[in-house]
């Protein structure tokens, strides 16, 4: 899933299609000594199932291609990369983000221009720019427009007294105490899963806490002078602090994974979860629940809700591979988001990355009306939060293991707001050497 004007993105008509210069009849694909063998590294932690049905009807229709695919583990896209890139042996199909890491990847050479490809021409012109390298290079497809939100069971809220959404963080906090007095766990939050802290509670809190105070915020990142050790950036972690304090995530909150806090929403197990837009079909559907959203209210009381909006992850092709393989593995996304979306999207209902969105899409309308009123107050203030994969690569596992201190009270908010603000500096630092 952070750019400045991504809430005009939804009012671009029309859908640019382009002749897929990269497609390859299924008869050159392979050789007379066997099919043509395309690796795919994917990160689909809550759809792979759906995945594998992608590339079954791929090389159904294609019979002289194979995919190997393989999926990606651990707690960021980017832990997966990092040493395939450092050694030369990206996969043909590589999962990633639009981040300063990817782009320096395409820049150095090490990911093939997929402009010629329809799915590129039919993305929203503010993603493609978003997914262009500064040397030019465009180096990705998102598989959807992305924000985190709050999901809520309607019914829950009401047997506590709540009548509306929490406007504010300290409303958000009395909701859920008036959730435990009405025997509800009041959120579930994927504690052992960082990924989702940082998509989660850090990017609303720098989007409200430092993003609305301090416009040039990317440009301080970059050249590390982004300051952190201050009232503003101690409550991004005072706040996560604050969830456990006030009892508002589950028990087992520090040993939940991914998989665990969806469950555990959509069994009715928990009145809240905080959980990105590429979880929809699952949240949106509970066990006969009545299920409603709402922006993350990281603000302070009397002040705007700030917006976190970016893309999610996506998918690259490797420039190493040979040309024919270049070529395949396009026309392999091509039909990712071509004949074979509705096998992924009709699970996951996300917000679909393009221009135009078929009237037969799958998903809560109420839900992408919602993502339209971020976007338009993102495009009012320009200024939306901090997507967190564009921060440095190596500042996001550092991150990652702050959260989860500060979530199990290991480690001050204070104390992970200076080791966030030290890590950026130092990246800066050696990115200049």
């Amino acid at each position: 899933m952070a750019i400045a004007s991504l809430a005009a993105v939804l009012l671009l008509a029309g859908c640019g299609r382009s002749e897929d210069a990269t497609a390859v009849p299924a008869s050159s694909a392979g050789t007379s000594s066997g099919p043509l063998v395309l690796t795919a590294l994917v990160w689909a932690p809550d759809w792979s199932e759906e995945m594998h049905r992608v590339a079954d009807a791929f090389m159904h229709d294609h019979p002289d291609v194979r995919i190997d695919l393989q999926f990606m583990i651990g707690n960021s896209v980017e832990e997966n990369l990092k040493p395939r890139a450092a050694t030369d042996s990206l996969p043909d199909i590589i999962s990633v983000n639009a981040s300063p890491y990817t782009a320096e990847l395409a820049d150095q050479g090490m990911l093939a221009d997929l402009g010629q490809t329809r799915a590129w021409n039919q993305l929203l012109d503010i993603l493609q720019r978003e997914w262009t390298a500064p040397g030019g290079r465009r180096y990705g497809i998102p598989s959807g427009v992305a924000t985190t939100l709050i999901y809520y069971n309607r019914d829950m809220f009401e047997r506590a007294g709540i009548t509306a959404p929490p406007a504010d963080f300290d409303a958000f906090l009395a909701a859920g105490a008036a959730l435990r007095r009405a025997g509800f766990t009041p959120l579930a939050l994927s504690g052992a899963f960082p990924n989702m802290l940082g998509n989660g509670p850090f990017s609303y809190g720098f989007a409200n806490g430092i993003a609305a105070h301090v416009p040039d915020w990317r440009a301080r990142i970059t050249n590390g002078s982004l300051q952190l050790d201050n009232p503003q950036g101690i409550a991004i972690f005072s706040r996560l602090r604050a969830l456990v304090e006030q009892k508002m995530v589950q028990a087992d909150c520090l040993r939940a994974g991914y998989d665990a806090t969806l469950n555990q929403f959509a069994e009715g197990r928990a009145a809240m979860t905080f959980q990105g837009t590429w979880a929809a079909g699952v949240l949106m559907h509970g066990r006969g629940m009545r299920v409603g959203v709402f922006v993350p209210p990281w603000n302070d009381r009397g002040q705007p809700i700030r917006p976190v909006l970016g893309s999610e992850t996506g998918f690259a092709v490797a420039q190493r591979s040979s040309e024919r393989h270049r070529a395949v593995a396009a026309q392999f996304l091509d039909f990712l988001y071509g004949p074979g979306m509705p096998l992924w999207q009709g699970k996951r209902q996300n917000i679909p990355p393009f221009r135009t969105i078929a009237a037969d899409v799958k998903g809560d309308r109420a839900l992408f009306a919602l993502v339209e009123d971020m976007k338009r107050d993102a495009a009012r203030d320009n200024a939306p939060g901090l997507y967190y994969s564009l921060l440095p690569v190596n500042t996001i596992e550092v991150l990652h293991t702050q959260l989860q201190a500060v979530l199990a009270g290991s480690t001050t908010p204070a104390r992970a707001a200076r080791t966030l603000q030290d890590s950026i500096a130092e990246q800066a630092s050696l990115a200049g050497k």
